[in-house]
Protein backbone atom coordinates (compact mmCIF):
# COMPACT_ATOMS: atom_id res chain seq x y z
CA UNK A 1 0.00 0.00 0.00
CA UNK A 2 1.32 3.44 -0.88
CA UNK A 3 2.26 5.85 1.89
CA UNK A 4 -0.71 8.07 2.72
CA UNK A 5 0.38 11.72 2.57
CA UNK A 6 -1.73 14.21 4.49
CA UNK A 7 -1.21 17.94 3.95
CA UNK A 8 -2.23 19.43 7.30
CA UNK A 9 -3.84 22.83 6.76
CA UNK A 10 -4.90 22.92 10.39
CA UNK A 11 -5.77 26.49 11.31
CA UNK A 12 -3.27 28.07 8.93
CA UNK A 13 -6.18 29.66 7.07
CA UNK A 14 -6.45 32.09 10.01
CA UNK A 15 -10.23 31.69 10.03
CA UNK A 16 -10.62 32.90 6.44
CA UNK A 17 -12.76 30.53 4.28
CA UNK A 18 -11.17 31.81 1.06
CA UNK A 19 -7.69 31.00 2.36
CA UNK A 20 -8.92 27.57 3.43
CA UNK A 21 -10.22 26.87 -0.07
CA UNK A 22 -6.94 28.02 -1.55
CA UNK A 23 -5.13 25.59 0.72
CA UNK A 24 -7.11 22.74 -0.82
CA UNK A 25 -5.83 23.87 -4.22
CA UNK A 26 -2.24 23.96 -3.00
CA UNK A 27 -2.41 20.54 -1.35
CA UNK A 28 -3.83 19.03 -4.54
CA UNK A 29 -1.18 20.72 -6.68
CA UNK A 30 1.53 19.31 -4.41
CA UNK A 31 0.23 15.76 -4.92
CA UNK A 32 -0.95 15.02 -1.38
CA UNK A 33 -3.54 12.28 -0.88
CA UNK A 34 -5.54 14.25 1.68
CA UNK A 35 -5.81 17.79 2.99
CA UNK A 36 -6.80 18.06 6.63
CA UNK A 37 -8.34 20.89 8.61
CA UNK A 38 -9.37 21.32 12.23
CA UNK A 39 -13.01 21.67 13.27
CA UNK A 40 -13.93 23.10 16.66
CA UNK A 41 -16.17 25.45 18.52
CA UNK A 42 -13.86 27.62 20.54
CA UNK A 43 -16.14 27.81 23.57
CA UNK A 44 -16.32 24.00 23.70
CA UNK A 45 -12.57 23.62 23.34
CA UNK A 46 -11.21 26.03 25.95
CA UNK A 47 -12.35 28.02 28.96
CA UNK A 48 -11.84 31.73 29.31
CA UNK A 49 -9.06 31.00 31.81
CA UNK A 50 -7.08 28.60 29.60
CA UNK A 51 -3.53 29.76 28.96
CA UNK A 52 -1.82 29.63 25.59
CA UNK A 53 1.12 27.31 24.94
CA UNK A 54 4.60 28.76 24.94
CA UNK A 55 5.02 28.42 21.19
CA UNK A 56 1.68 30.21 20.67
CA UNK A 57 2.80 33.12 22.85
CA UNK A 58 6.08 33.25 20.97
CA UNK A 59 4.34 33.28 17.60
CA UNK A 60 1.50 35.75 18.24
CA UNK A 61 2.20 37.33 21.62
CA UNK A 62 0.28 37.14 24.86
CA UNK A 63 -2.23 39.94 24.35
CA UNK A 64 -5.22 37.59 24.07
CA UNK A 65 -6.45 34.45 25.78
CA UNK A 66 -6.39 31.00 24.23
CA UNK A 67 -10.17 31.24 23.82
CA UNK A 68 -9.88 34.50 21.94
CA UNK A 69 -7.13 33.07 19.74
CA UNK A 70 -9.21 29.98 18.94
CA UNK A 71 -12.25 32.13 18.16
CA UNK A 72 -10.22 34.07 15.60
CA UNK A 73 -9.10 30.81 13.94
CA UNK A 74 -12.53 29.15 13.83
CA UNK A 75 -14.09 28.63 10.41
CA UNK A 76 -17.85 29.04 9.93
CA UNK A 77 -19.55 25.64 9.94
CA UNK A 78 -20.86 26.36 6.43
CA UNK A 79 -17.26 26.33 5.16
CA UNK A 80 -16.67 22.62 5.68
CA UNK A 81 -19.06 21.31 3.00
CA UNK A 82 -17.45 23.80 0.62
CA UNK A 83 -14.02 22.44 1.48
CA UNK A 84 -15.21 18.87 0.96
CA UNK A 85 -16.66 19.83 -2.43
CA UNK A 86 -13.43 21.57 -3.42
CA UNK A 87 -11.51 18.43 -2.48
CA UNK A 88 -13.80 16.31 -4.63
CA UNK A 89 -13.26 18.66 -7.58
CA UNK A 90 -9.49 18.19 -7.24
CA UNK A 91 -9.57 14.45 -6.55
CA UNK A 92 -7.98 14.86 -3.12
CA UNK A 93 -9.42 13.46 0.10
CA UNK A 94 -11.01 15.74 2.70
CA UNK A 95 -10.23 15.27 6.39
CA UNK A 96 -10.77 17.38 9.47
CA UNK A 97 -9.88 16.80 13.11
CA UNK A 98 -12.84 17.34 15.43
CA UNK A 99 -12.01 18.67 18.90
CA UNK A 100 -15.49 18.42 20.45
CA UNK A 101 -18.56 16.24 20.06
CA UNK A 102 -20.61 18.79 18.10
CA UNK A 103 -17.76 19.31 15.67
CA UNK A 104 -17.38 15.55 15.29
CA UNK A 105 -21.02 15.30 14.24
CA UNK A 106 -20.39 17.97 11.61
CA UNK A 107 -17.25 16.30 10.26
CA UNK A 108 -18.72 12.78 10.26
CA UNK A 109 -21.66 13.97 8.16
CA UNK A 110 -19.18 14.76 5.36
CA UNK A 111 -18.15 11.07 5.23
CA UNK A 112 -14.35 11.41 5.40
CA UNK A 113 -12.30 8.26 4.83
CA UNK A 114 -10.60 8.73 8.21
CA UNK A 115 -11.32 10.55 11.45
CA UNK A 116 -8.46 11.90 13.54
CA UNK A 117 -7.82 11.90 17.27
CA UNK A 118 -5.43 14.80 17.95
CA UNK A 119 -2.72 14.42 20.55
CA UNK A 120 -4.47 16.73 22.98
CA UNK A 121 -7.62 14.58 22.97
CA UNK A 122 -5.91 11.20 23.42
CA UNK A 123 -7.01 11.07 27.05
CA UNK A 124 -10.54 12.38 26.41
CA UNK A 125 -12.55 9.21 27.05
CA UNK A 126 -16.00 10.65 26.12
CA UNK A 127 -14.70 11.95 22.79
CA UNK A 128 -12.87 8.69 22.06
CA UNK A 129 -16.09 6.74 22.62
CA UNK A 130 -18.04 9.02 20.31
CA UNK A 131 -15.42 8.47 17.60
CA UNK A 132 -15.62 4.71 18.13
CA UNK A 133 -19.40 4.66 17.72
CA UNK A 134 -19.05 6.19 14.23
CA UNK A 135 -17.17 3.08 13.02
CA UNK A 136 -14.85 5.11 10.74
CA UNK A 137 -11.11 4.28 10.55
CA UNK A 138 -9.11 6.38 12.99
CA UNK A 139 -5.76 8.14 12.89
CA UNK A 140 -4.52 8.58 16.46
CA UNK A 141 -1.81 11.12 17.22
CA UNK A 142 0.34 10.29 20.23
CA UNK A 143 2.17 13.54 21.01
CA UNK A 144 2.83 14.11 24.73
CA UNK A 145 1.68 10.55 25.50
CA UNK A 146 3.19 7.71 27.49
CA UNK A 147 2.85 4.11 26.38
CA UNK A 148 0.35 3.63 29.19
CA UNK A 149 -1.84 6.49 27.97
CA UNK A 150 -1.75 5.16 24.41
CA UNK A 151 -2.69 1.70 25.67
CA UNK A 152 -5.61 3.15 27.65
CA UNK A 153 -6.87 5.04 24.60
CA UNK A 154 -6.69 1.96 22.40
CA UNK A 155 -8.50 -0.15 25.01
CA UNK A 156 -11.22 2.49 25.24
CA UNK A 157 -11.71 2.54 21.47
CA UNK A 158 -11.73 -1.24 21.14
CA UNK A 159 -14.05 -1.71 24.11
CA UNK A 160 -16.38 0.81 22.46
CA UNK A 161 -16.56 -1.32 19.34
CA UNK A 162 -13.64 -0.41 17.09
CA UNK A 163 -11.59 -3.12 15.43
CA UNK A 164 -7.79 -3.02 15.61
CA UNK A 165 -7.56 -3.02 11.83
CA UNK A 166 -9.43 0.31 11.81
CA UNK A 167 -6.72 2.01 13.88
CA UNK A 168 -3.50 3.74 12.82
CA UNK A 169 -1.21 5.39 15.35
CA UNK A 170 0.79 8.50 14.49
CA UNK A 171 4.01 9.16 16.36
CA UNK A 172 4.24 12.87 17.07
CA UNK A 173 6.21 15.45 19.06
CA UNK A 174 3.88 18.21 20.22
CA UNK A 175 5.97 21.34 19.81
CA UNK A 176 5.88 23.91 17.00
CA UNK A 177 8.44 23.68 15.54
CA UNK A 178 9.68 20.50 17.18
CA UNK A 179 13.50 20.39 17.58
CA UNK A 180 15.11 17.56 15.63
CA UNK A 181 16.60 16.14 18.83
CA UNK A 182 13.05 15.66 20.17
CA UNK A 183 11.61 13.80 17.16
CA UNK A 184 12.71 10.28 18.21
CA UNK A 185 11.68 8.79 14.87
CA UNK A 186 12.69 5.30 15.98
CA UNK A 187 9.57 5.39 18.18
CA UNK A 188 7.57 4.82 14.99
CA UNK A 189 8.74 1.21 15.02
CA UNK A 190 8.48 0.98 18.81
CA UNK A 191 4.80 1.91 18.74
CA UNK A 192 4.01 -0.43 15.85
CA UNK A 193 5.77 -3.34 17.55
CA UNK A 194 4.34 -2.62 21.00
CA UNK A 195 0.70 -2.35 19.99
CA UNK A 196 0.61 -4.44 16.81
CA UNK A 197 -0.96 -1.51 14.98
CA UNK A 198 0.51 0.42 12.01
CA UNK A 199 2.24 3.59 13.10
CA UNK A 200 2.79 6.63 10.90
CA UNK A 201 4.19 10.06 11.66
CA UNK A 202 2.73 13.51 12.23
CA UNK A 203 5.58 15.94 11.66
CA UNK A 204 5.87 19.26 13.46
CA UNK A 205 9.54 19.89 12.69
CA UNK A 206 10.94 22.50 10.34
CA UNK A 207 11.76 21.42 6.79
CA UNK A 208 11.04 18.09 5.15
CA UNK A 209 13.91 15.88 6.33
CA UNK A 210 12.01 14.18 9.14
CA UNK A 211 9.07 13.27 6.91
CA UNK A 212 11.45 11.71 4.38
CA UNK A 213 13.20 9.78 7.16
CA UNK A 214 9.83 8.55 8.44
CA UNK A 215 9.08 7.19 4.99
CA UNK A 216 12.39 5.32 5.04
CA UNK A 217 11.45 3.86 8.45
CA UNK A 218 8.27 2.44 6.96
CA UNK A 219 5.64 4.92 8.18
CA UNK A 220 2.40 4.10 6.32
CA UNK A 221 0.97 7.60 6.94
CA UNK A 222 2.82 10.92 6.99
CA UNK A 223 1.15 14.16 7.99
CA UNK A 224 2.81 17.55 7.53
CA UNK A 225 1.64 21.06 8.39
CA UNK A 226 1.72 23.52 5.50
CA UNK A 227 0.95 27.19 5.06
CA UNK A 228 0.50 29.58 2.17
CA UNK A 229 3.10 31.88 3.73
CA UNK A 230 5.26 31.16 6.76
CA UNK A 231 5.33 34.87 7.64
CA UNK A 232 1.58 35.08 8.21
CA UNK A 233 0.43 35.81 11.75
CA UNK A 234 -0.81 32.71 13.54
CA UNK A 235 0.31 30.02 15.99
CA UNK A 236 1.35 27.29 13.54
CA UNK A 237 2.77 29.04 10.48
CA UNK A 238 6.39 28.99 11.64
CA UNK A 239 6.29 25.20 12.04
CA UNK A 240 4.80 24.66 8.58
CA UNK A 241 6.22 24.22 5.10
CA UNK A 242 5.29 26.53 2.24
CA UNK A 243 3.71 25.26 -1.02
CA UNK A 244 6.96 24.63 -2.89
CA UNK A 245 8.37 22.70 0.09
CA UNK A 246 5.20 20.64 0.36
CA UNK A 247 5.60 19.62 -3.27
CA UNK A 248 9.25 18.74 -2.70
CA UNK A 249 8.30 16.62 0.30
CA UNK A 250 5.64 14.71 -1.62
CA UNK A 251 8.05 13.97 -4.46
CA UNK A 252 10.83 12.95 -2.07
CA UNK A 253 8.57 10.60 -0.10
CA UNK A 254 7.30 9.00 -3.28
CA UNK A 255 10.90 8.47 -4.42
CA UNK A 256 11.81 6.94 -1.05
CA UNK A 257 8.77 4.70 -1.34
CA UNK A 258 9.98 3.47 -4.72
CA UNK A 259 13.50 3.05 -3.42
CA UNK A 260 12.40 0.88 -0.47
CA UNK A 261 11.26 -1.85 -2.85
CA UNK A 262 10.06 -5.26 -1.66
CA UNK A 263 13.10 -6.32 0.36
CA UNK A 264 13.97 -9.28 -1.88
CA UNK A 265 17.67 -9.15 -2.79
CA UNK A 266 18.15 -9.86 -6.47
CA UNK A 267 19.86 -8.21 -9.46
CA UNK A 268 17.55 -5.96 -11.43
CA UNK A 269 17.47 -6.05 -15.23
CA UNK A 270 19.21 -2.67 -15.32
CA UNK A 271 22.14 -4.20 -13.40
CA UNK A 272 22.58 -7.35 -15.46
CA UNK A 273 24.01 -5.53 -18.47
CA UNK A 274 26.45 -3.72 -16.21
CA UNK A 275 27.54 -6.99 -14.65
CA UNK A 276 28.90 -8.02 -18.05
CA UNK A 277 31.24 -5.02 -17.91
CA UNK A 278 31.96 -4.57 -14.21
CA UNK A 279 32.77 -8.16 -13.20
CA UNK A 280 36.09 -9.82 -13.87
CA UNK A 281 36.85 -13.08 -15.67
CA UNK A 282 39.64 -15.61 -15.27
CA UNK A 283 42.29 -14.87 -17.87
CA UNK A 284 45.88 -15.87 -18.59
CA UNK A 285 48.48 -13.77 -16.77
CA UNK A 286 51.30 -15.09 -18.98
CA UNK A 287 51.66 -17.27 -22.04
CA UNK A 288 50.24 -20.65 -21.09
CA UNK A 289 51.06 -23.76 -23.11
CA UNK A 290 48.79 -26.72 -23.52
CA UNK A 291 49.35 -29.12 -20.62
CA UNK A 292 50.78 -26.47 -18.25
CA UNK A 293 49.51 -26.63 -14.70
CA UNK A 294 47.12 -23.77 -14.00
CA UNK A 295 47.74 -21.71 -10.86
CA UNK A 296 48.41 -18.30 -9.42
CA UNK A 297 51.66 -18.11 -11.36
CA UNK A 298 49.92 -18.01 -14.74
CA UNK A 299 46.30 -17.01 -14.07
CA UNK A 300 44.73 -13.72 -12.99
CA UNK A 301 41.39 -11.92 -13.05
CA UNK A 302 40.58 -8.96 -15.25
CA UNK A 303 37.49 -7.41 -16.81
CA UNK A 304 36.53 -9.11 -20.08
CA UNK A 305 33.33 -9.55 -22.01
CA UNK A 306 33.47 -13.37 -21.92
CA UNK A 307 35.04 -16.08 -19.81
CA UNK A 308 34.68 -17.87 -16.49
CA UNK A 309 33.71 -16.04 -13.32
CA UNK A 310 36.36 -15.89 -10.57
CA UNK A 311 33.85 -17.90 -8.55
CA UNK A 312 35.32 -20.89 -10.44
CA UNK A 313 38.95 -20.03 -9.52
CA UNK A 314 39.43 -23.02 -7.20
CA UNK A 315 37.98 -25.31 -9.87
CA UNK A 316 40.84 -24.37 -12.21
CA UNK A 317 43.70 -24.52 -9.71
CA UNK A 318 45.97 -27.52 -10.42
CA UNK A 319 44.26 -28.42 -13.69
CA UNK A 320 46.13 -28.84 -16.96
CA UNK A 321 45.64 -26.23 -19.66
CA UNK A 322 43.48 -27.68 -22.45
CA UNK A 323 45.30 -25.56 -25.08
CA UNK A 324 47.65 -22.64 -25.49
CA UNK A 325 46.51 -19.27 -24.05
CA UNK A 326 47.87 -15.80 -24.71
CA UNK A 327 48.03 -13.16 -21.93
CA UNK A 328 44.54 -11.71 -21.13
CA UNK A 329 42.84 -14.53 -23.03
CA UNK A 330 39.95 -16.11 -21.06
CA UNK A 331 40.82 -19.56 -19.78
CA UNK A 332 38.53 -22.43 -20.65
CA UNK A 333 37.93 -25.64 -18.79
Amino acid sequence: MSIILIAEAGVNHNGDPDLALRMVDVAAEAGADFVKFQTFRAELLATANADKAGYQKSAIGNDQSQLAMLSSLQLPESTYPLLADRCQQHGIGFLSTAFDEESLTLVAALKPKYLKIPSGELTNIPLLRKHARLDTPLLISTGMATLGEIDAALRCLIDAGMRREQLILLHCTTEYPAPFASLNLKAIRTLANTFGIPCGYSDHSSGIEAAIAAAALGAPVIEKHFTLNRNMRGPDHRASVEPDELGQMVRAVRNVELALGDGIKRPYDTELANAQVARKRIVAATVIHSGDTLGEQNMTTRRHTVGLSPLHWDLLLGRKAVRDFQPDEPIEL
